[in-house]
């Protein structure tokens, strides 16, 4: 099944048949495979990546460095359901190191994030202290790189 995986994690759009022969299975062993990696919850859906700055569509992105207080019982379970909650929250992560909790979310503008933070994530019980990192360039996501490569037109080209 991990083969399977990994060719569906680089191209969803892939068909079935194709993934199946790369692997060595039949289609329908193939659809079997994702159809229980889906019912187990291994696989959590199919996502297209979008270029928004190439589609001429308003995006902020922001990475937001939360320390929390945890739970007693729960530890960081709760507070991070309750941030994930949120519908401009793309990503909670639970980390290691100088913070507790990475929030990436989206919006229209920098102030939309800004009074997201201010009003709603900021004042949580659990919420002790925040730093927001706004995104100005994507290079790589889930990757894929996002930058066209640039032509050196310095290069002679041949006729």
């Amino acid at each position: 099944m991990e083969q399977l995986l990994k060719i569906l994690e680089k191209n969803a759009r892939i068909p079935l048949e194709d993934a199946a022969a790369m692997i060595g299975k039949t289609t329908q062993e193939a659809a079997a495979m994702l159809d229980q990696a889906q019912s187990e919850g291994i696989v959590r859906g199919f996502r297209t990546l979008v270029d928004w700055e190439k589609a001429n569509v308003a995006c902020v992105e922001a990475v937001i460095e939360l320390h929390v207080s945890p739970k007693k019982d729960r530890g960081f379970d709760d507070i991070a359901s309750a941030v994930a909650a949120f519908d401009e929250v793309e990503s909670v992560l639970l980390m290691s190191g100088g913070y507790d909790l990475q929030v990436i979310v989206q919006g229209k503008n920098f102030q939309e994030i800004a009074l997201f933070v201010a009003k709603r994530l900021s004042p949580l019980d659990d919420v002790l202290s925040t730093a927001t990192h706004f995104v100005l360039r994507t290079y790589k996501r889930d990757g894929v790189m996002y930058q066209d490569e640039e032509v050196d037109e310095r290069e002679c080209t041949v006729l």
